[in-house]
């Protein structure tokens, strides 16, 4: 069971950018459900390098986990915040969890 305090830890580790592994997840408290519906396999493009994968400094091709900014997107709702809102005004990601900090911090 995710409580309030462990909802804003997590949104705190959130940057928009990156991306978390299975395990990662399970062990900071991520509930299952969440992570089950927002697994995902991702692809480095190695023609832009602000698109590559690193894992321990290492690019890689592929990668199963999370986006940050969906756990974030989660987070927000769980919080109370208006997060369709939120995505209708921006696209960028990294905006996109500053926004949601700002409102959870503003109830």
């Amino acid at each position: 069971m995710l409580h309030r305090l462990s909802a804003l830890a997590l949104l705190s580790e959130c940057t928009g950018d990156d991306l978390w592994s299975i395990d990662y997840c399970q062990q900071r408290g991520v509930p299952d459900v969440w992570i089950e519906e927002l697994v995902d396999g991702f692809e480095s493009n190695f023609q832009r390098e602000s698109q590559s994968i690193y894992l321990d400094r290492k690019r890689v091709h592929q990668y199963e986990g999370l986006r940050d900014v969906d756990l974030a997107c989660k987070l927000g709702e769980f919080l109370g915040v208006d997060v369709s809102r939120i995505l209708t005004c921006s696209s960028d990601r990294r905006r996109i969890v500053q926004q949601i900090r700002e409102a959870v911090e503003e109830e």
